[in-house]
């Protein structure tokens, strides 16, 4: 039986371009601002919206690749664990409340490039791959080719 569930799934947008940091032993860190934006109707029938604003950090290979890709505004998916922490400055106490990511998607809107990308596995989850091809199944089909007018962005998922 399980002992707890710490899952967070985030899709947002970042407010800012990521802040990359590195440790003394090398690994990257890197730092998103995402903002996810809930609509809601009050009393008196009117859409009110409401924005929060998350912290999130990625380790490693995974941060490097943010690093390198996201942009203030892209669109991303996030999915890990909610990490409360806290400090002390000037003698006041101050509590953290981050999302470690253990995967990152990036999806189409804002920022440059538009096109996709995929985390890293996970060294804990076993990887998946497609079923070996029996000798008495059908070759793969062919990719089609639509030539230079047919961009990424124009797949509608």
């Amino acid at each position: 039986m399980a002992r707890g569930v710490n899952k967070v799934i985030l899709v947002g947008n970042l407010g800012n371009d990521p802040d990359m940091k590195y440790t003394q032993g090398g690994m990257a860190i890197c730092t998103l601002s995402v903002a996810t934006t809930s609509v809601r109707k009050d009393r008196d029938g009117n859409q009110q919206e409401k924005t929060e604003w998350h912290r999130v950090k990625l380790f490693g290979k995974l941060g490097e690749i943010a690093g390198e890709y996201l942009r203030k505004g892209r669109q991303v998916y996030i999915e890990g664990r909610i990490e409360y922490g806290s400090y002390e400055k000037d003698g006041v106490k101050h509590y953290t409340t981050d999302i470690v990511a253990d995967e990152m998607q990036m999806l189409g809107g804002g920022g440059e490039g538009g096109g996709q990308g995929r985390s890293e596995p996970r060294g804990d989850r076993p990887q998946r791959s497609a079923p070996p091809q029996r000798p008495d199944q059908a070759p793969a089909a062919k990719v089609a080719d639509f030539g230079e007018d047919f961009a990424d962005d124009d797949i509608p998922f």
